[in-house]
């Protein structure tokens, strides 16, 4: 067994693994190991309907059944437990997540906080006083224009039993809000290349108060929060909320704090900054790197 960790890569909604992949070459050329995990109905998993293709049938986009239709945060959960079970069998894990794959991160690790010897947040959902639909009430979310997000929604919800968002719209509209929420500070041919990396399906469980990080599991993990300073789909005054709740539950193991310039998605399109930072991070989670 290696003392060197191995990374568990979280994506967030309506990703998938495939955003990794310039991360995990950076990681890889530092010396490390990661994984990149495919949520259920995610990567290979997921629907891409001919109603998607071009052109397009919006009443058939609209309509169409979706395999990530029934899936849950604990199938999530079970799913990246899986994961990390193969992958502590190699030595440390430390646990990525990115946006909202820290809620499946967060219900993992109140499971099993066993196979994870560090669990690395960024600008990611840890929910601990509000149930995450309920912190887009609160004044940190003020700022985010949830109407203009939704602009290019496709599809009931409450019919298709699923979020269904058009990524590949021409709406102009649609793509300036994207961009501006997402890589406002990229260039449009970066923003449009991530763009059509993203799937339309997104599964609708975020969980209840239940999967909120308990003290007792949770909380003996040692924990990172990597902030993303220009951030405006998650705003910054939402992350340190985050890390101040996750604080005040546990004060005797408060989180290590990490600050990245850029957006949402800068980190993964310009990913060697955030390599590094995590690459001083494995440094802390294996004693031979230890001076």
């Amino acid at each position: 067994m290696s003392s060197r960790p191995t990374f568990v890569l979280v994506h967030g909604a309506f990703a998938n693994s495939f955003s990794f992949a310039p991360l995990q070459a950076e990681l890889g050329l530092l010396g490390h190991r990661s994984v990149a995990v495919d949520l259920p109905g995610h990567g290979f998993g997921a629907t891409y309907t001919r109603a998607y293709q071009a052109p397009q049938d919006p009443e058939g986009l609209a309509t169409a059944p979706g395999a990530i239709k029934g899936v849950t945060l604990a199938d999530n959960a079970a799913h990246l437990i899986g994961v990390l079970e193969r992958a502590k069998r190699n030595g440390p894990v430390i646990l990525v997540a990115h946006s909202r794959g820290g809620i499946t991160a967060t219900a993992a690790a109140n499971a099993r906080p066993d196979l994870i010897d560090r669990i690395v947040y960024v600008s990611a959902w840890c929910p601990v006083a509000l149930d995450v639909n309920d912190y887009y009430a609160e004044p940190e979310m003020a700022t985010v224009d949830v109407a203009s997000l939704g602009l290019a929604a496709a599809g009931n919800p409450a019919e298709l039993g699923l979020l269904r968002v058009n990524f590949r719209t021409a709406d102009p509209a649609a793509l300036a809000a994207f961009k501006e929420a997402f890589l406002a500070d990229g260039t449009d041919e970066e923003f449009l290349v991530f763009l059509n990396t993203f799937q339309p399906d997104e599964n609708l469980d975020v969980g209840t108060s239940a999967d909120r990080a308990q003290a007792a599991t949770w909380g003996r993990i040692p924990k990172t929060y990597v902030r993303l300073a220009d951030d405006t789909s998650m705003p910054l005054a939402l992350q340190d909320r985050l890390i101040r709740e996750g604080d005040a539950l546990t004060p005797d193991n408060p989180y290590d704090v990490r600050t990245l310039p850029g957006s949402h998605l800068k980190w993964l399109v310009d990913p060697a900054p955030a390599a590094r930072v995590l690459s001083d991070l494995a440094d802390l989670t294996d004693p031979s790197a230890r001076p």
